[in-house]
């Protein structure tokens, strides 16, 4: 028997004694161990919407002028005349010159039609278009910051020979708009936070950190109006336009870890 297990037993001391004086001449034998990182990508998600309704407190309107007549100076000049005309009456009221802009200025040929002659029966086109006069026009924006001015403006712009009138819009200031912002935010993300931690206990769900945060607006939308007026319109009473109310909308969507 000692014949038998003598071989394995010399073999296995032998590679003990090599270990040893390898560790002792070369130092420890390293050892590598693969590492393995797993990442839960599970996550529960909770919207919240935040609403904050104020009075506008900055108005714009769109005004111009558009005049026909048989030759272009003469529409240039009339248009031009007009335009100075009320931009004058409108800073009476406290509108600076940063506040009026210009958004268009057009100068357009009008023609007269085509005439229609036979041809072996069938109608066809004949002859070229011949100019008939000119057509120039001058849009405006007017910022009003003073709401409360905006019917004197608008009666202002009309009556000094505006007959295109409309785009009316009341908006937010930049620093008020950003205030009601913060606000909306706030409820927004309060509400979420409400409704994920409600609803996760009721699912037996424990949340852990919020690890993102998505959030939408909508704000009011720009509705314009626009027409030409005649000297009769221009003539009628007094604007009676109010500025209502806006409502800033935020939507925020949590997005959780679970444990």
């Amino acid at each position: 028997m000692w014949q038998q297990f003598k071989t394995p037993l010399v073999t296995v001391v032998v590679i003990f004694a090599a270990l040893f004086v390898y560790t002792k001449l070369a130092g420890p034998i390293p050892f590598f161990i693969n590492s393995i990182t797993t990442t839960k990508t599970d996550l529960f998600t909770q919207e919240g919407q935040g609403q904050v309704t104020a009075v506008p407190d900055t108005a714009t309107i769109d005004a111009g002028v558009t005049q026909t007549t048989a030759n272009v100076t003469d529409a240039k000049n009339q248009t031009d005349s007009t335009v100075n005309k009320l931009i004058t009456a409108v800073k009476k009221l406290g509108v600076s010159d940063n506040e009026i802009k210009t958004t268009n200025y057009s100068v357009n040929p009008n023609y007269s039609p085509n005439t229609i002659e036979p041809m072996g029966g069938v109608m066809i086109p004949g002859g070229n278009n011949n100019i008939t006069g000119y057509t120039v026009t001058q849009n405006l924006e007017i910022k009003i910051k003073q709401t409360d001015k905006t019917n004197s403006v608008i009666d202002a712009v009309t009556a000094n020979g505006a007959n295109l009138v409309g785009g009316i819009n009341f908006t937010f200031s930049d620093d008020l708009q950003n205030k009601l912002e913060n606000q909306a935010r706030e409820i927004a993300v309060a509400q979420a936070k409400n409704k994920a931690e409600n609803l996760a206990h009721a699912a037996g769900l424990h949340l852990g950190r919020i690890v993102n945060v998505v959030e939408n607006s909508n704000f009011p939308r720009i509705m314009p109006m626009a027409g030409v007026l005649s000297k009769t319109d221009q003539a009628q009473s007094s604007a009676n336009v109010t500025p209502g109310e806006n409502t800033v909308s935020i939507t925020v969507t949590l997005y959780y870890e679970t444990y």
